[in-house]
């Protein structure tokens, strides 16, 4: 996708403080550290306590989630929304209704619960239903910030979310938001492309099958932690409950910043948003979500 031309327009100051937060949520702690603040013991440490094939269960398993929610995204594809009906005020403006963030939570929770009590043996069930709900609630962000969800463009959008939660590799090597992004920026326009000429015929095209391999390595990297800080011995419901509420947030924390980044751009131009971004003091990009 061509970048959204550049603005000499500058950021207000309350657009500039928005852009602020969309930093603190996009470059927080990596999901790792609040998986361990929840479950209290380094996750690192629980990975590699993992039995064999456990990371050939999670691969497997986080495809078959993500296929999920891209036939989701395809077979709804053209009707105007996939969540709640914006709301428009008497004075003619349109104004989008908050995403309804705390109600996918519990949903996720309850399925985290099912996990917690099985284990590893409920991923390949768990993992695509709780995949789906995270992702209606990432199209639910999204159209709160004014994307346009009968576009494949919007709707792959959402499912690169999964291609850009912070993890811990991120923080060892630098990775910033602007270069996740830009990693799967080409596959994504490329896959929109096909999706809007092909529709439910673009599934398992090169370019679709190249973005979802793309999405896949990064997102299995992060179940393989969510997974492992579900291991430790009799975590019960209750445990695994909080572990998927962590895992969801962050998700969540993730498209709220990616989204309020793109509303930004579409008013000012990518070029001034992303300078704007790099500006922010990295004192404002740090702390927990």
């Amino acid at each position: 996708m061509e970048p959204i031309p550049f603005s000499t327009v500058p950021l207000t100051t309350e657009d500039l403080t928005t852009l602020a937060l969309a930093k603190r949520q996009l470059e927080a702690r990596p999901l790792a550290m609040k998986l361990a603040d929840a479950v209290g013991a380094p996750v690192e440490r629980l990975m590699a306590r993992l039995p064999a094939g456990a990371h050939d269960v999670i691969a497997s398993a986080t495809r078959r989630a993500l296929d999920k929610s891209l036939l989701a995204a395809v077979a709804t594809l053209g009707t105007p929304r996939l969540i709640a009906d914006d709301v428009t005020p008497a004075s003619g403006l349109t104004s989008y209704a908050k995403p309804r963030d705390w109600l996918h939570k519990m949903a996720v929770a309850t399925t985290g619960a099912a996990g917690g009590a099985f284990g590893l043996v409920a991923l390949p069930a768990e993992l695509p239903i709780t995949t789906t709900l995270m992702f209606r609630s990432i199209c639910d962000i999204a159209r709160s910030e004014g994307e346009d969800l009968a576009l494949a463009e919007a709707r792959l959008q959402c499912l690169a979310v999964f291609g850009m939660g912070r993890s811990t590799r991120d923080q060892e090597t630098d990775l910033g938001y602007f270069i996740a992004r830009g990693a799967l920026a080409q596959a994504v326009s490329k896959a929109s492309s096909e999706l809007a000429s092909k529709g439910m015929a673009a599934h398992g095209t090169p370019a679709l099958v190249r973005l979802m391999n793309a999405i896949a390595a990064r997102f299995s990297a992060q179940v393989s932690e969510q997974v492992a800080a579900k291991s430790i011995p009799a975590i019960g419901a209750v445990l695994g409950a909080a572990v998927n509420t962590v895992f969801i947030d962050h998700f969540q924390q993730t498209a709220h910043g990616h989204f309020t980044v793109r509303r930004l751009e579409r008013r000012y131009g990518s070029e001034a948003v992303e300078a704007a971004y790099r500006a922010v003091a990295p004192t404002s990009a740090t702390g927990s979500t």
